[in-house]
């Protein structure tokens, strides 16, 4: 039962905030966009989440995120008679990030098989629900402010936010992309079985994927500055959101836990732990640096 209330409370919590985000936003189909836009994020989720339970697999619970994104930004694209360049290249970056992240998370979970995160999960259809239910509070909290920013339809592209913020984005974006590749890459090699990466921008950061993913959320909020207004400010809650999951609830407080177990007796393991930062690069020296002077 507490399942489903967390469930309930999940959808409530996404619900608000489309709401309130949709405030002098654009309609659709008699309702505000924003929140038929949430609405069918987690019916996306929900619907998988049937076929997932009765095979009792995993395997598309990450790819079902991506599906959520893909719907999202159509019911927008349908929505809008015309849309300004603002808002077709923030629909672009989305999209490409979505559909990258995606397939790559995809051939990841068939490469390595069972994710042993769902190992007791999906044997009991409420957690499991509730499951597929926070991921569908993922999906639309991380696109909230760049749906919002796209709805908004801004008509420059002039101005200091959205340069700037597009810069940050790119080098999020490049950051991501290359260190999934470059420890993807690394993980095919046997030599490497048992071992962890320290080469490339995993010598710079023990976690620059997750750096790269927070600078594409930073970049997209920066350029969303001049497109917001009164309540749809609520909206930085996208940025805020996936810095927490990333380093205090699903991504670098667990994988830091896991490493220590593997390696934490591991000298070569304990010397690039204490030199190389944990998430922002280069920041050990930084500081090293103002200690010294």
């Amino acid at each position: 039962m507490n399942h489903i209330i967390i469930s309930i409370i999940t959808f409530l919590i996404a619900f608000s905030f489309s709401y309130m985000g949709s405030l002098n936003g654009p309609f659709f189909w008699g309702y505000p966009t924003l929140i038929i836009v949430s609405i069918i994020g987690f019916l996306i989720h929900w619907l998988v989440f049937i076929p997932s339970f009765l095979l009792k697999t995993e395997k598309l619970y990450d790819i079902t995120g991506t599906i959520a994104y893909l719907a999202m930004i159509i019911i927008i694209c349908l929505s809008m008679e015309e849309f300004t360049i603002r808002s077709q290249i923030i629909i672009t970056l989305v999209g490409i990030w979505a559909l990258r992240l995606g397939i790559f998370l995809f051939a990841r979970v068939l490469d390595v098989g069972e994710d042993k995160r769902f190992k007791d999960v999906k044997k009991s259809p409420s957690r499991f629900l509730m499951w597929f239910t926070i991921s569908g509070l993922w999906v639309f909290l991380t696109t909230f402010n760049a749906f919002i920013s796209i709805l908004n339809n801004h008509k420059t592209i002039s101005d200091a936010f959205f340069v700037f913020g597009l810069f940050i984005w790119l080098i999020g974006f490049l950051f991501e992309v290359i260190a999934d590749e470059q420890k993807r890459n690394f993980r095919k090699k046997n030599i490497n079985q048992n071992k962890f990466i320290l080469t490339g921008l995993w010598s710079l950061s023990r976690h620059p994927n997750y750096f790269g993913e927070i600078l594409i959320w930073v970049g997209i909020s920066i350029m969303s500055i001049p497109t917001l207004s009164g309540w749809q400010f609520i909206s930085f809650v996208s940025p805020v959101f996936v810095i927490l999951l990333l380093t205090k609830v699903s991504g670098i407080n667990l994988l830091e836990e896991s490493a220590d177990k593997k390696w934490g007796n591991d000298k070569k393991y304990q010397d690039y732990k204490n030199s190389t930062p944990i998430l922002i690069p280069f920041l050990s020296f930084l500081l090293n640096k103002k200690t010294s002077n």
